[in-house]
């Protein structure tokens, strides 16, 4: 396996990874609610959970329970 014969300086290695970016995520418009969010992933609008235009969770707005002793 191969090793270098020199050593590169800060700058050289710096200059080389200034154009590792992390790509900008990708966003989408749902076409049922108009909500913008990442793609592939589930997303809230009013407590409703949604993925890719469809209801999957609906929030009925129930009260909640609470332990008394």
């Amino acid at each position: 396996m191969p090793n270098p014969k020199w050593r590169h300086s800060k700058r050289r290695k710096r200059a080389r990874r200034t154009h590792y970016k992390a790509p900008l995520p990708t966003l989408s418009n749902c076409p049922a609610t108009g909500e913008t969010h990442l793609r592939h992933h589930a997303y809230l609008v009013d407590g409703n959970l949604y993925y890719r235009g469809r209801l999957l969770v609906n929030y009925t707005g129930g009260g909640e329970e609470t332990a008394q002793a």
